[in-house]
C-alpha cells in the first residue's frame, strides 16, 4: 500500500531517529528516506551511527542511486536530496530553504510528486519550520501526514509548524512512531 516513507528532523534528531528507526523490521519492504539538518561540513556519522542500531541497511543517499526496499537512506550534508521521476536520487546544491541544505521541504515535495498517495511523511523534533510546506504537499497528493506530538519533542518548533500548516492524519508521541512505521513498512494498513 505504501511505496515510501520520508522523515524530516532537525534539533534533537539523533535521539529521535535512534528510537524510531530500530523499530523497523529487517525485511521491511518500504524504503525510508531521512533528511536531518546537519552542518554542511559533516561526514556520514549519522548514517554510520544509525546503521549500528538498525536491523536494515542505513546509508547516505547518492546521485542516481535507485531507491531500494529494506534500506534507510540519509541525506548527505550540504546538498538537497530530491527524488527524480525514475525513482532515483538527485542531489542539488541550489539555495538553502529555511536556512537548511538539505531541506526537508525539497525532499517531501519531490517525493509527493513522484509517489502521490503512496507516501507517508513524518515530521519529528526540530527548531525551524522546514517540512511544514512539504508535509502539506504530501497531503495534497493524497499521502499520509504524521507529526511527532510536540510535547514529546526535544525541540517543538518544527512539529508545531507542521501542525499549524495543514491537515495532519496522526499526531503521535515519539515512543509510538517507531511501532506505527514498522507496521506501515511492511504494507500494513492504518
Amino acid at each position: 500500500m505504501w511505496d515510501i516513507i520520508v522523515i524530516g528532523v532537525s534539533a534533537g534528531g539523533m535521539n529521535a531517529l535512534g528510537k524510531i528507526l530500530p523499530c523497523l523490521p529487517s525485511g521491511h519492504r518500504v524504503p525510508v528516506i531521512v533528511v536531518q539538518h546537519v552542518h554542511p561540513d559533516s561526514d556520514d556519522l549519522l548514517a554510520r551511527c544509525l546503521n549500528k542500531r538498525c536491523r536494515s541497511t542505513v546509508m547516505q543517499a547518492s546521485e542516481k542511486a535507485t531507491i531500494l526496499p529494506r534500506h534507510i537512506y540519509v541525506a548527505p550534508p550540504g546538498v538537497h536530496l530530491l527524488i527524480a521521476s525514475d525513482r532515483t536520487f538527485s542531489l542539488s546544491r541550489s539555495d538553502p530553504v529555511h536556512f537548511a541544505r538539505p531541506s526537508i521541504d525539497r525532499l517531501f515535495i519531490s517525493a509527493a510528486t513522484v509517489y502521490g498517495s503512496r507516501i507517508v511523511g513524518v515530521i519529528l523534533t526540530g527548531a525551524s519550520s522546514d517540512g511544514a510546506a512539504g508535509l502539506k504537499a504530501i497531503k495534497a497528493a493524497g499521502g499520509i501526514a504524521v507529526v511527532q506530538d510536540p510535547r514529546t519533542a526535544e525541540v517543538d518548533i518544527m512539529p508545531r509548524a507542521a501542525i499549524a500548516a495543514g491537515e495532519i492524519d496522526f499526531i503521535l508521541p515519539l515512543d509510538a512512531i517507531g511501532k506505527f512505521l514498522a507496521r506501515l513498512s511492511n504494507g500494513g494498513t492504518l
